[in-house]
């Protein structure tokens, strides 16, 4: 009999325990933190300032592919964020006549941030609750990145698959 099927005897001395499934491995998602998506993605921040136009957003979303973007004063302050859903409630309101209002009077002022050490559970009940995609990373000294709740979700993806692979390894040896 291989001894991988032995029953332990009172003589064995070292401790073999294994288990397909661990604190750790159960409570990885858990721990991973908004900090863990910047190392990966980068924290490269686009910005606007207020009193640029809706159209000069409108470009900068379309040549940096993104959804939102922050609205920073000269000295680099979060001063709001305007997202392609602000864009789209002024196109209602305003049609034909959007592009030329300034930014200010559009974006969304009362800005949600989140710190790098955040776990991302807490990042994506504050995205969900809130009902917003984009959220600003902050620290001490201000503005650090941004991450979404498409870079939230590929993350974890990401680890489900690395936690399959294990598990293929585990049962294949």
């Amino acid at each position: 009999m291989p001894t991988s099927y032995r029953a332990t005897n009172r003589g064995d001395t070292a401790s073999t325990k294994t288990t397909s499934q661990s604190t750790d491995t159960n409570l990885a998602s858990k721990d991973a933190s908004v900090g863990d998506i910047l190392a990966s993605k980068g924290n490269a921040i686009f910005s606007i300032r207020p009193q640029d136009t809706i159209g000069h957003a409108v470009e900068v979303l379309r040549d940096k592919r993104i959804g939102a973007v922050v609205v920073t004063d000269a000295n680099g302050a979060l001063v709001g964020i305007l997202s392609e859903r602000d864009i789209v409630r002024k196109l209602a309101d305003t049609p034909g006549k959007t592009l030329p209002h300034k930014v200010e009077d559009v974006m969304t002022k009362d800005v949600q941030t989140i710190s790098a050490d955040e776990t991302l559970v807490s990042a994506l009940q504050m995205m969900t609750n809130g009902r917003f995609r984009h959220v600003p990373v902050t620290d001490s000294t201000g503005l650090i990145g941004m991450i979404t709740i498409g870079d939230v979700v590929n993350h974890r993806l990401s680890a489900l698959e690395h936690e399959a692979l294990q598990m293929k390894q585990l049962i294949v040896g």
